[in-house]
């Protein structure tokens, strides 16, 4: 099965800016229980590997490893819903090899 990474983005698709403002770290400390087997993270205190809170160019995003539905589907189904029904967008992410830099 082909791993993805997912953003959703805590702009609604009418451009305005999900609130509440702290939304993305709400929704990863709810999901921080759901890490592979063998992770020894406490989910008191970090984020599961799976859903993780960033910032892209000012905008608070949360990233989805879709591993995350091969441990619990329910829990991917539920991170996927959440945003359907708050009007967020969920964009793929693109991955790429970065290129060796030379030197002029």
């Amino acid at each position: 099965m082909n791993h993805k990474k997912l953003f959703i983005q805590g702009i609604t698709t009418s451009g305005k800016p999900f609130r509440p403002s702290d939304w993305a770290e709400r929704l990863c400390g709810v999901m921080a229980t759901f890490r592979p087997p063998g992770d020894a993270g406490d989910p008191r205190f970090t984020y599961s590997p799976y859903v993780r809170p960033v910032v892209i160019a000012t905008v608070k995003c949360v990233v989805i490893d879709t591993r995350l539905g091969e441990l619990d589907p329910r829990a991917l189904d539920f991170v996927m819903n959440f945003a359907k029904d708050n009007s967020l967008p969920i964009e793929e992410a693109c991955e790429f090899e970065p290129q060796p830099q030379t030197q002029s």
